[in-house]
């Protein structure tokens, strides 16, 4: 699902992964250091809601402190995990061509006038939707937001710029699949979901291929509608006349036809897979550990974060702790939830040392049975709250990620005023819920498990099952 989901947008864009260091396990800090400080908690925006006449949802956050910025986010419904698997890649190549003409603009007008107003704009495809993203000036805030809706609603998808989006993905594809994480992450996807379009997105060679200008047309009809649409405005604008903007460059805008259908929801049990990817000559074996898990409006999603952190959420977690610090096993290990609309996953990884793949299964079998078995202490506990609470505040101290922010919230199906709830609700986890996250997720028996590796390494792993070879 992840790995999928990221190389069908390689070829227009890299997405960064988050991820940070934390100090989750004992340690021991010098005298005399003041007591932190009390959480700032996000404040609830106000956001201002309107709903056009044709569907379209609209959400307006002004802030007149700050620089002079508007940002702007488009998403509509429908992502990678509604590709038919015939044309897995079809989404990704619609977001990396979205801008690269229009029905009265081409792709070098596009940019020039990107550059004219220094703005950006720039299209994506995660999982379950199609977001387009623009910002600049706030006195170009109109300029920006008639682009961004000429590039949304009117794309033509010329040849040339679709035949050079499908051999950088073809070319993406081939440097990916020599990699083990590539190789694993498929594997994982298929034994945690199965024939569930969350397990199926493997790209290939033929459905890259595939992809046609007719495709993406047919594609673009069905998903870019405006009755499952949001537009979020954020910055130092003005919410009378942002409505106003957006009315003038959307209020036409009309669906016809067919929608994109709904995909099912995920499966939230799979009985567990023992799968061997080998690799030839490889020096490390990447192992991926876990389960399918919650959906992303699921009210377990704070305490779960928590419980993530303290096993295996940065360098002070108890895993990182375990295979690296202790074991020398490996430079890293981690786990994290996963969740989206539909549904999600827990996994917890490593690459180590070809001559320790067994022995590194049994450790993180041994951490996910402590996270069962022994309440967290209080320590421990408070410093991932801290950690948490503390990278939310970061990452949403800028307008910008507070329009990113609603987005994902409504296309996961949660309210806006979560954004202001998340420090709250970590800091009201205690040690019984992250025991009751790790009974239901954490139980080393419900665990699937894939090794990417040399074949040396496969007697090592016999002890953990029947491993079913993948070619």
């Amino acid at each position: 699902m992840r790995f999928a989901t990221v190389l069908a947008t390689c070829a227009v864009s890299l997405l960064p992964v988050a991820g940070a260091p934390l100090a989750a396990a004992e340690l021991t800090l010098p005298e005399g250091l003041p007591p932190y400080g009390a959480d700032k908690p996000v404040p609830v925006p106000k956001i201002d809601k309107h709903t056009l006449p044709n569907g379209m949802t609209l959400w307006i956050v002004a802030d007149n402190e700050g620089v002079p910025k508007a940002n702007f986010v488009l998403a509509v419904r429908g992502g990678t995990a509604h590709d038919p698997r015939a044309l897995n890649g079809l989404s990704g190549i619609l977001a990396g061509t979205l801008d690269e003409g229009t029905k009265t603009r081409s792709a070098i007008q596009i940019a020039q006038e990107l550059q004219a107003l220094g703005a950006t704009l720039g299209a994506r495809s995660g999982l379950e939707a199609t977001t387009v993203a623009a910002s600049g000036l706030s006195d170009n805030a109109a300029a920006i937001l008639q682009l961004l809706a000429d590039v949304a609603r009117n794309p033509t998808f010329p040849d040339a710029e679709v035949d050079l989006a499908k051999a950088n993905s073809l070319q993406g594809l081939k440097a990916a699949q020599a990699q083990p994480d590539y190789q694993a992450g498929i594997a994982f996807d298929t034994a945690v979901f199965g024939s569930h379009p969350y397990g199926t997105g493997e790209l290939t060679e033929a459905s890259i291929t595939a992809v046609t200008p007719p495709a993406l047309r047919e594609l673009h009809a069905r998903r870019f509608r405006p009755d499952r649409a949001l537009l979020v405005a954020s910055g130092r604008v003005d919410p009378a006349e942002i409505a106003r903007l957006a009315k003038e460059s959307f209020g036409g805008w009309q669906a016809a036809g067919p929608t994109e259908a709904e995909i099912p929801a995920a499966p939230v049990a799979a009985v567990p897979s023992r799968v061997f990817v080998p690799r030839a000559n490889s020096v490390q074996s990447s192992i991926r550990i876990g389960r399918p898990a919650f959906a992303a409006a699921d009210r377990i999603l704070p305490k779960a974060d928590v419980a993530e952190t303290i096993l295996g959420g940065g360098f002070g977690s108890r895993l990182f702790t375990n295979l690296r610090e202790e074991k020398g096993y490996t430079y890293g290990a981690g786990a994290a939830f996963g969740a989206d609309r539909n549904g999600g996953y827990f996994l917890a990884d490593a690459d180590v040392r070809n001559e320790v793949t067994g022995a590194a299964i049994g450790e993180f079998n041994k951490e996910l049975q402590r996270m069962i078995d022994e309440p967290v202490g209080v320590d421990e506990l408070r410093r991932s709250q801290r950690y948490l609470a503390g990278v939310y505040l970061f990452r949403n101290q800028l307008r910008g990620s507070v329009a990113g922010s609603l987005a994902s919230l409504w296309i996961d199906g949660r309210a806006p005023e979560e954004l202001g709830q998340y420090v709250e609700r970590i800091n009201a986890v205690t040690a019984a819920d992250v025991q009751d996250v790790a009974r239901r997720y954490f139980s080393p028996k419900d665990q699937s498990v894939v090794v990417v590796g040399d074949p040396s390494v496969a007697e090592q792993i016999k002890p953990y099952g029947e491993f079913r070879t993948r070619p």
